[in-house]
């Protein structure tokens, strides 16, 4: 077993390395890849999943298959809330190498400036914009940006579509006569505006954080991954977090790390994890039934999510997605892509965007649109329409609605309870109204009418913003982006601090979004592949500091 160091005793197998990882998504794969370069230490990663074998996994189009596929997918719900009509909402969560970077959506989208520089303003020191931008910088690879704030040689290339609908040249074109700008980087100086959307794509295939960060670590002889193992929980020394035990292959393994453990298990499972583990709060653990080992109140506490709805429309004259995805048309886009990787399945769900207000009174953009010449059953992602159709779908980019997650057994194979309370607050449900409200008008301009007919979705009787809002509770759902379960911060209900240590034990840090202590303007995977860049470098100094 390279790179670790095994003892056998008479019930189970003892690993020992200098870092151990729970979890290889998107900050695992990147901290695997800086805490292997140039260094001697030992790492393991530890991941539940498989590998990513599948080639839904490498196809951009095939985003739609891994959606409900239980090899690659967690597939979990949330529970019901007023918000969401009284529904669970299906709830996927990446399952095996590169986590969620192996089934999302692929847009690459950094946020606003002030997002980070409100982390900073709450506290978390280095977290402001100008700290963080350097490590946005590092992990791209952005073919012409500005070097102001782009960066190139990184191991993530983001690349823009490779074909321009008409459809979505025509919405560029209407939104723009709204007079919403024409940006050419939102992920530059300003974000505001209508642009198409960046990817993680390179070639045709998915740029997941396995096949970038994960793929340069595994050449190296200090790191070992292991896979279909699951963290059932963490081993304690009084304070200092001293390993994990695992299961895998109905095999129990305990792991103790010389130097830290770091869960980078995402805002479901980290969380979870520290709970089954005896560390949160003291209510939740009696109720579990396990050991009390640690208080931290906030562990769980304060997840948030983007809901999203969607409008749609029908369109004559044009061929849309939906009839290129079937029968022979599909049957020569798979040849199409495989030869030159392009056509239908080189693309990403979501085309071009527009990051706009719903006040003109403010002063940043607080929703995101995406819109595609496609159009899915019942509104919702996973099975594309049989007749020729264009969609805007719309977030509020920060909400103000809170949850929580808890599990809810001691086991970490068993389903935690999410709730993430969709539109608890009065400004999430106004403006998502409006948001709404504004993607039917991009559907609807001079620049489209060429082509665009009824309207399918929400359809002509929701004639207000009250019948709006009954539609997103009726039909909305995640857009995948969860954060802020172990959020970074020094008030009562934070669980880590500014360098991402866990307050008040030693060993251990988390390093995900759970550690986001707000939703950033954007979709979360690049700012959670920015955390785990700049943890790698904490880590490292403090190493360097303890030596």
């Amino acid at each position: 077993m390279r790179s670790l160091e095994i003892r056998q005793n008479p019930t189970m197998t003892i690993l020992e390395t200098d870092y151990l990882i729970l979890g290889a998504g998107s900050a695992g794969c990147v901290l695997a890849d800086r805490l292997t370069e140039g260094s001697r230490d030992r790492v393991l990663v530890v991941e539940a999943g498989e590998s990513d074998w599948h080639p839904y996994i490498h196809v951009p189009a095939a985003f739609m298959k891994t959606f409900a596929h239980p090899l690659m997918n967690w597939c979990f719900e949330t529970a019901p809330s007023e918000g969401s009509g009284g529904r669970a909402v299906y709830f996927p969560r990446g399952k095996g190498l590169g986590g969620s970077s192996s089934i999302n959506g692929l847009l690459h989208v950094r946020g606003q400036s002030a997002d980070f520089d409100a982390w900073a303003q709450l506290g978390n020191r280095g977290w402001g914009y100008a700290d963080i931008l350097p490590y946005f910088q590092r992990s791209e690879d952005r073919a012409g940006g500005d070097d102001d704030y782009r960066g190139s040689g990184g191991p993530l290339h983001i690349s823009d579509t490779h074909e321009r609908h008409p459809l979505c040249e025509a919405f560029i074109e209407g939104v723009a006569g709204k007079g919403i700008p024409r940006n050419r980087d939102y992920n530059g100086a300003d974000q505001a505006g209508v642009a198409y959307y960046q990817r993680t794509i390179r070639g045709g295939r998915r740029e997941s954080a396995a096949r970038t960060f994960l793929a340069r670590a595994r050449r190296r002889s200090t790191l070992r991954i292991e896979t279909q193992a699951l963290a059932t929980s963490l081993t304690m020394d009084g304070r200092r977090v001293t390993g994990a035990q695992l299961r895998q292959h109905g095999q129990t393994i305990e792991v103790r790390a010389r130097r830290e453990v770091i869960l980078s298990l995402g805002a479901i499972a980290s969380p979870q994890l520290l709970q089954v583990s005896g560390i949160g709060a003291e209510g939740l653990l009696r109720d579990l039934g396990v050991q009390h080992r640690h208080r931290l109140d906030g562990v769980g506490e304060g997840l948030q999510d983007h809901y999203a709805t969607r409008a749609s429309r029908r369109v004559e004259g044009i061929q849309t997605l939906n009839e290129r995805a079937r029968g022979w048309r599909l049957a020569a886009e798979v040849g199409k892509w495989l030869v030159t990787g392009r056509g239908l399945l080189g693309f990403s769900p979501a085309h071009v965007g527009v990051f706009w207000k719903s006040d003109p009174a403010l002063d940043l953009p607080d929703l995101q649109f995406v819109f595609t010449p496609a159009s899915y059953v019942d509104g919702a992602i996973g099975k594309l329409e049989p007749f020729p159709a264009m969609t805007c779908g719309v977030w509020q980019m920060r909400p103000e609605s809170r949850g929580w997650l808890r599990a809810k057994t001691p086991d970490m194979a068993d389903m935690p309870e999410i709730q993430p309370n969709y539109l608890k607050e009065e400004t999430d449900r106004r403006v998502l109204a409006r948001g709404l409200s504004m993607a039917r008008s991009f559907l609807a301009t001079d620049a489209l009418s060429p082509w665009a007919r009824q309207e399918t979705q929400p359809g002509p009787d929701f004639t207000n913003e009250g019948a709006l809002l009954d539609y997103a509770r009726a039909k909305g759902g995640t857009v995948f982006h969860a954060i802020g379960t172990c959020r970074m911060g020094g008030d009562a209900l934070a669980v880590v601090d500014e360098r991402l240590r866990v307050h008040g034990l030693e060993g251990v840090r988390v390093v995900d979004a759970s550690v986001m202590p707000t939703m950033p303007s954007a979709n979360t995977n690049a700012a959670t592949l920015m955390i785990a860049e700049k943890a790698s470098d904490m880590i490292l100094e403090d190493a360097r500091r303890d030596a």
